[in-house]
């Protein structure tokens, strides 16, 4: 008796929760998957995928979603249709032509004459926490990941070639000389020392009775933040 509930039962919930989970992860993917690392990641066969993945292409054309699931180079993958690229692209173009913050453009214009460089560095040369900022550059495209600093392990930026395709440049050597400007990374190290409480410059040990010089220490000591996060697009 358990056999016949099971049999039937089982396949009933097992394509409720796989065409879900194939939705899911091919949502969130950034290439065209296989049956083989669907199947594997949603923990089914690979024979239930690939009909699942069939049923659900022809689900999506005959409800005109605004979507498609096309199985291309290999794989499968989401694409919007076709008949409305001219709302896709409106929308794309809108989002490009709106302006950055004033923070962004400090903070591309850092990544610019720096690089390569890392976010500390930039932070460094601003004076405020600039995550949120980076963020902002990166979904743009204007910015990009070149690697890791040899000593700290951090991950080190430059402006990519879409930077230099809206400014209208085919080089960074092109970028006005403006680089002389900002300060240097050593003294920039000596300033954040001194900022935390430190210094390279060891200072005289008062006399053992004597009080110190000066008050307290300053309370405040790290990197700032930025007001708006540089993620608001002006």
């Amino acid at each position: 008796m358990s056999q016949d509930v099971t049999t039937p039962g089982t396949l009933d919930v097992e394509m409720a929760e796989l065409r879900p989970s194939l939705e899911a992860i091919l949502m969130v993917a950034d290439q065209a998957l296989d049956e083989v690392v669907l199947a594997s990641a949603v923990g089914h066969p690979v024979e239930a995928v690939e009909a699942a993945l069939t049923d659900l292409s022809r689900e999506y054309d005959e409800q005109g979603r605004g979507f498609e699931l096309r199985a291309v180079a290999g794989g499968w993958r989401f694409y919007t249709r076709d008949a409305y690229a001219g709302v896709v692209e409106t929308f794309v173009l809108d989002g490009q032509q709106a302006r950055l913050t004033q923070a962004a453009l400090e903070t591309l214009a850092v990544v610019a004459y720096k690089q390569p460089i890392s976010r500390a560095r930039v932070s460094a040369v601003r004076g405020v926490n600039v995550d949120g900022v980076m963020r902002t550059l990166l979904t743009r495209g204007l910015v990009e990941e070149c690697g890791q600093d040899h000593e700290t392990g951090a991950n080190l930026y430059r402006t990519s070639a879409y930077f230099l395709e809206r400014i209208g440049i085919s080089s960074i050597e092109e970028l006005p000389e403006l680089a002389p400007y900002l300060p240097d990374m050593d003294d920039l190290e000596d300033e954040l020392m001194a900022m935390a409480g430190g210094s390279h410059e060891p200072e005289a040990a008062p006399e053992p009775a004597a009080e110190p010089a000066h008050g307290h220490p300053a309370p405040h000591s790290g990197e700032g933040t930025e007001p708006d996060a540089g993620t608001e697009i002006g």
